[in-house]
Order: structure tokens, then C-alpha cells, then sequence
């Protein structure tokens, strides 16, 4: 039992695909900074937007 732990311990064969998962783990947190910061600024940009052409459009209908 002592045997198969150590081993366990001392195998690198899983090392490249932990490296690759903690890369893939802080790119997505990355990206999910980055859009939670750009977040509000695209809101009011389509705010904006919004309100331009509600007001540029004249409503249709009876």
C-alpha cells in the first residue's frame, strides 16, 4: 500500500494536463474580469443607442 502511494506521489504522467487546466482556468478568469469591467461602459453605450433610435423612429400601428 505504502508502495503504490509513493508512487503515486512521484508519477509526472498527469503534470502536462494539470499545467494546461490551470492556463485554461486563468484565461476564462481573465476574461471574466475583463468583461465584468467593460460590462458597464457597453451598457451605456447601448444605452444610448437605444434612446436614439426609439426617438428616430416613429412608432407604427393604430
Amino acid at each position: 500500500m505504502l508502495s503504490i502511494i509513493k508512487r503515486l506521489l512521484t508519477e509526472e504522467n498527469g503534470q502536462g494536463l494539470a499545467e494546461y487546466g490551470l492556463i485554461l482556468a486563468l484565461v476564462a478568469l481573465a476574461t471574466v474580469g475583463a468583461l465584468t469591467a467593460l460590462g458597464g461602459g457597453l451598457n451605456s453605450i447601448f444605452g444610448r443607442i437605444n434612446t436614439q433610435l426609439n426617438g428616430a423612429v416613429p412608432p407604427t400601428g393604430t
